[in-house]
């Protein structure tokens, strides 16, 4: 008897390309989005006859394809025709007019933004972005502290489409009106994905990164499970790279459901922390936003003062971030008449890794 059957050499994989299971792989075909993919398309279509596109207000929870199907349109008409130019921006990382604008200088190819302010830079975009239609993508929208590049794109830019993206349905209510009247969006709803098209959706994956028969069915179908049960597509994602990582750790030729398993067990290590680890003043501005949601921080601070709170504003507001970070709450930066404020949200379904 060789001990060594079974065993992964050194030099050997189960994967065939891992990148395929990153948040960020788009793959060639994006199933069961078609419906959603098609109102994108037919939104740009007006672009390639130089008219103006229309505006999309894009949801839909974590996890489901919002962003996938965007950038999928995005790379086949970037491969397909130069007359529009297509633009993705996500505003977790660009989260203000001035870094907005400097990124779609750079992606129009204008490098030169060191010691320029804002209106100037703009004046750059405005020049090169009225010479051919844009449609531009802002990812997570919903992380914005202000709206200034959107009211100059709108007023100022003559060919376009916009898309804005988020989790949150209800963001677009929060939208200043001078705003939402000039851009006037279509709505696109993402749906989560039933048991049977996350089956679908990870096998597709599992073709793509890993060598023929290395992932056993009893190990497929507990990651397609707790996906489903998780209504996040990268949580099958996530476990796929991890059950293959373990099994390449131990030297296994086969990825099996002892190993899908400990990636369950390992994904655990990246929740949030529970409430209770909280600690008691943290948990009272917690539960004053869980019984006061959708209310601006200024409301809630009183609050916090008439239920005895004792830390100052600006302690209230680090509260605030730090509930927000670990994803408790939902804290959006809105300009209204009255000018900046926070708009604080209890947070239903919490994002778990």
């Amino acid at each position: 008897m060789n001990l060594f059957d079974g065993i992964l050499g050194d030099e050997e994989t189960l994967f065939k390309n891992e990148d395929a299971l990153d948040t960020e792989f788009v793959p060639k075909l994006l199933p069961f989005r078609e419906g959603q993919q098609r109102e994108i398309i037919l939104s740009i279509k007006p672009l390639m006859q130089n008219r103006n596109g229309k505006n999309l207000f894009i949801c839909g929870a974590p996890g489901i394809g919002k962003t996938a199907a965007t950038k999928w349109i995005f790379r086949d008409l970037e491969y397909n025709t130069d007359e529009v130019v297509p633009m993705y921006i996500n505003c977790w990382q660009k989260n203000t007019t001035y870094k907005i604008i400097v990124e779609l200088c750079h992606q129009l190819g204008y490098k030169f933004t060191q010691n320029k302010n804002t209106e100037d830079l703009f004046k750059v975009v405005q020049n090169m972005a009225n010479r051919k239609p844009l449609v531009v993508a802002f990812d997570e929208i919903d992380k914005v502290e202000d709206f200034d590049f959107l009211y100059s794109i709108l007023n100022d830019i003559y060919k376009k489409s916009i898309f804005l993206i988020t989790n949150y349905k209800e963001w677009l209510d929060k939208l200043e009106d001078r705003i939402k009247s000039r851009l006037m969006p279509e709505i696109i709803e993402f749906k989560s994905y039933d048991e049977t098209e996350t089956s679908e959706i990870l096998k597709q994956r599992t073709m793509y990164a890993f060598l023929p028969g290395v992932l056993e069915d009893s190990a497929f179908d507990l990651i397609t499970k707790t996906s489903t049960e998780r209504g996040d597509i990268r949580a099958g994602l996530y476990l796929l790279r991890e059950a293959g990582r373990i099994a390449e750790s131990l030297s296994s030729k086969k990825i099996t459901e002892e190993h899908a398993n400990k990636a369950i067990d390992k994904m655990e290590d990246f929740k949030i922390k529970k409430s209770t680890d909280l600690d008691e003043d943290t948990r009272l501005v917690l539960n004053i936003v869980k019984e006061n949601s959708d209310k601006k921080i200024g409301d809630l601070f009183e609050v916090y003062k008439q239920k005895g709170g004792t830390g100052s504003y600006k302690t209230f507001q680090r509260r605030i971030e730090k509930l927000s970070k670990a994803q408790f709450i939902i804290a959006n930066k809105v300009t209204g008449k009255e000018g900046n404020t926070t708009i604080v949200s209890y947070a239903k379904k919490l994002t778990e890794f």
